[in-house]
């Protein structure tokens, strides 16, 4: 029999503490309830004394941070699915960071998802999410997170979004093109980036395509107008988003 996943819950509401812990009961078999905590400092202690493999972490708590708790273990060899009932500005470096994480109230179906992401990766052997945190606690020292952390087919690639010519849907997936003359798929949706992305040098002319506007040589206005950037790619533009793209462009000092 495979080995249970020792998990640790640390979260300043009781309530809470105790939902996670029936959702775990009921629909993940493939953990172990090794710990509870309710503040920061019970949050450290109960980490070294368990040894956990995975950690569901509030992200406030009265006393302090998930990120403060996180710095007590830089060598940390535990997945971490973080909790917060805040759309807030750490959800942002989290996203940019790809870590797990939950909004309250809890769904159960992303919460049986999350579970089930971090046993395939633990139980497969696959990368863990060491360097996605390391990434974390950077981008969240930052006002503008300098690294983006996207999967791809054998792991995780760490990008400076300066780097991103733009970004082309595939369906379900999306490519990358990168300075350098290089191109990466990943399998994510164009909208996902799109809003990990928004309010920095981004820009969505077209449905399917993302494009930084640091990049951009001209804009072109026969053929229904289209955007040349400077990997010389045609851009279409929506006939809607036109005059929103040429104003963004007046007001762009990328």
């Amino acid at each position: 029999m495979t080995r249970k996943l020792k998990t640790i819950i640390i979260d300043d509401e009781p309530n809470s503490v105790d939902f996670i812990a029936s959702l775990i009961t009921e629909y993940c078999p493939e953990l172990e309830i090794a710990g509870k905590a309710f503040d920061v400092s019970e949050g450290i202690r109960t980490v070294k004394d368990n040894k956990p493999d995975l950690i569901f972490l509030d992200v406030e708590m009265p006393n302090g941070t998930a990120f403060d708790l996180l710095t007590h273990f830089p060598g940390k060899d535990f997945d971490v699915v973080f909790i917060t009932a805040f759309n807030h500005y750490a959800i942002k470096a989290i996203k940019f960071s790809a870590v797990d994480y939950i909004l309250k109230p809890i769904n159960i179906k992303e919460f049986i998802e999350s579970v089930k992401r971090i046993v395939e990766k633990r139980l497969g052997k696959k990368p863990g999410s060491r360097e996605n945190i390391k990434v974390l606690m950077e981008n969240l020292k930052s006002a503008s997170p300098s690294r983006l952390a996207i999967p791809t087919s054998d792991g995780m690639e760490y990008l400076n979004p300066k780097d991103i010519i733009r970004i082309e849907a595939d369906r379900s997936y999306s490519w990358f093109f990168l300075a350098g003359n290089r191109k990466i798929l990943v399998s994510k949706n164009l909208k996902e980036f799109q809003d990990i992305l928004d309010g920095r040098s981004f820009f969505r002319p077209h449905n399917s395509h993302l494009i930084n506007l640091k990049y951009v040589r001209k804009y072109i206005r026969k053929e229904g107008g289209y955007i040349e950037m400077q990997d010389s790619s045609q851009i279409p533009v929506s006939r809607n988003r036109k005059d929103l793209f040429l104003a963004q462009m007046s007001r762009f000092r990328g």
